[in-house]
């Protein structure tokens, strides 16, 4: 009877093992889950040589994927035979086509070595997204190889695939260019809402902008292309031990940016409700990290935050809101991405299996479309500005006319005051010039009475200055316009005056091209005065000389110039004459100027001043 038993097992055991997994150089891909046998460690405390005692009992395995869920309490053995059909030595790669199991440890007994790799233990050199093993078979080999499996953070989801290298090479190369787009396009959309944000300041944008970010990191670490590219082994440890804030963090910025996008604060119970959930969701999420037992409901209150989005979303839709249309589009496309992401963890649905990139393609979709409902907002905002602008256009053409015939009536009003303030200026200037003849001819009169020539000099010095100031008037009341002076004009009469009087035939030459206003011109007619007065009383012993007169200006400054080529005078004993006093005072309280006089080869007068503003 014992040995019945014994031929039965042997007869079993043939079975088992008379079946292997055929490998040869011709199949480039061969899924070998379907023929492998499991087995589960509910102790977690077998070890490979408890595994190849007679007393385990490996079941047979039919599915091509195998999926767990949440699985921290055991270990998965599974067990497998390849055999090498051909004459030549077969090189193969064994791919475990999930990145997030956490420890993966792959047994070679003929060679009496274990590989390690997983999540928590990456093995450095690897840069393909899933962790793979060589495999090397002689000629007609057949050999068993174990894999023990455990995943005490995230879901443990099984498929093993047999390679041919180049052929797994471009497999692996292609799948991270498609990410590497999909990362590169949410990045450009990013970036640009960023910039919108940047000039239009719309608070919506920038949580926009960290939701997009935000779902980047999630995918990043997702597709395991944090593990390999960015981040320590450390780093990964703590990134996975805080993955419900990687989940958390878009969400809650969607909600913000939902909230400030769809303006939820014009329905007050829908607006308090949402940012007292959102503050909970964000402190019960801490639980998690400090009581890990409550992984299995991490994700609970996200989903609860989701449902009242949606719920917010469709009652917007109801209240006609034209972005809330985009927005419940988009919350299909997350939705559906979210329950395929859950059926396939779940091992329910394998959604890779028939789309495998579903999922970039749905955060692709959802990410354009919100770009899109930002697009017409602008649209929308611009067309409401147009509206509003077509509006006031038509006002301000209304009011433009209305103000014409206004401004019209008041033209005509105040150019009639104008004229009125002109006539009334030049009969002024006309009196003043008068009223200064009339003094000018009775200090004549007084003049032929005394005989003394020194008072007959001071009363032509008074003559001459009174005179200065009448040549002014008396242009003034010529002109329409008595803003500016024609100075080189008023110098030419007041000078000819001076010569007449003192019956000089001193040669006089001008270099006057600049205008000064009334204020100015007064002031400089009396300084030139003094000083030509000055140049015909003692610069020369006869007729034999010349006068210079300069007025010009540079850099808003004025430069007034009068010399002469006379014999010059002691400028210590002169500077205390009244004529050179009354020029000092001239220049500096009314022109707030410096006077500069030199005497060599004649007499130099510089004045200068800056314009008045």
């Amino acid at each position: 009877m014992l040995k019945f038993i014994l031929l039965i097992f042997i007869f079993l055991n043939t079975v088992i093992y008379a079946n292997p997994i055929s490998v040869d150089e011709k199949k480039s891909t061969i899924e070998i889950l379907s023929s492998s046998e499991i087995f589960i460690d509910n102790t977690k405390l077998l070890t490979i040589d408890d595994i190849q005692k007679d007393t385990i009992a490996f079941k047979t395995n039919e599915k091509e994927r195998l999926s767990f869920g949440y699985s921290p309490d055991f270990n998965v053995w599974i067990k497998f035979t390849l055999k090498n059909t051909t004459n030549k030595r077969v090189t193969k790669i064994l791919e475990y086509a999930n990145p997030l199991t956490t420890h993966i440890s792959f047994y070679d007994l003929s060679n009496d070595v274990v590989y390690k790799d997983g999540l928590f233990q990456i093995n450095q050199e690897r840069k393909t997204v899933n962790p793979f093993f060589n495999i090397e078979l002689e000629s007609l080999e057949k050999k068993t190889y174990y894999l023990k499996l455990s995943s005490n953070i995230t879901a443990m989801i099984v498929q093993l695939k047999i390679w041919d290298k180049q052929t797994f090479y471009n497999h692996e190369l292609k799948h991270q260019s498609i990410l590497q787009l999909f990362f590169g396009a949410m990045l450009i959309l990013a970036l640009y809402n960023l910039f919108i944000y940047l000039f239009s300041k719309d608070i919506s944008y920038l949580f926009y902008v960290l939701y997009i970010f935000g779902v980047i990191i999630h995918q990043l670490a997702y597709t395991g292309i944090f593990d390999i590219y960015f981040l320590s082994q450390n780093n990964i440890v703590s990134l996975v031990n805080n993955a419900v804030f990687i989940s958390l963090f878009p969400v809650v910025m969607l909600s913000f940016f939902i909230k400030y996008f769809l303006r939820f604060n014009r329905y007050k119970k829908i607006y308090i409700i949402l940012n007292m959930m959102i503050p909970i969701v964000i402190i019960f999420s801490l639980l998690f990290v400090f009581y890990p037992e409550l992984n299995l409901y991490r994700n609970l209150l996200s989903m609860i935050l989701v449902c009242y989005l949606i719920f917010i979303t469709i009652y917007m839709v109801l209240k006609r809101n034209r972005q809330a249309y985009f927005i419940l589009v988009g919350w299909i496309l997350i939705g559906s991405a979210s329950l395929l992401m859950y059926l396939n963890s779940t091992g329910i649905f394998n959604i890779y299996h028939y789309f495998p990139y579903f999922i970039e393609f749905a955060f692709i979709s959802e990410a354009l479309l919100f770009s899109l409902a930002l697009a017409d907002k602008i649209n929308r905002l611009q067309y409401e500005k147009d509206s509003i602008n077509k509006k006031l256009i038509v006002q301000k053409e209304t009011e433009k006319e209305r103000l014409k015939v206004e401004v019209k009536i008041k033209t005509k009003e105040l150019q009639k005051a104008l004229n009125e303030q002109t006539t009334l200026l030049q009969e002024l200037n006309h009196r003043v010039k008068n009223n200064m003849q009339t003094i000018i001819s009775l200090i004549r009169l007084q003049a032929d009475e005394v005989e003394d020539e020194d008072i007959q000099g001071m009363f032509v010095t008074i003559q001459n200055r009174i005179s200065a100031m009448s040549y002014l008037h008396e242009l003034l009341y010529k002109k329409s316009d008595i803003s500016y002076v024609n100075t080189y004009e008023y110098f030419e009469v007041l000078i000819d005056n001076l010569q007449n009087s003192f019956e000089n035939e001193i040669d006089i030459f001008y270099n006057v091209n600049v205008n000064l206003s009334v204020e100015e011109a007064i002031s400089c007619g009396l300084i030139l005065n003094e000083l030509i007065i000055n140049s015909f009383k003692y610069a020369f012993d006869d007729d034999n000389g010349t006068i210079k007169v300069e007025l010009y200006k540079e850099d808003e400054i004025y430069y007034f110039n009068v010399s002469d080529t006379g014999k010059g005078y002691e400028f210590p004993k002169r500077k205390n004459s009244f004529g050179l006093v009354l020029v000092s005072t001239l220049v500096s309280n009314h022109l707030d100027g410096t006077v500069h006089t030199t005497s060599k080869n004649g007499v130099t007068n510089q004045i200068i001043w800056r314009k008045h503003v």
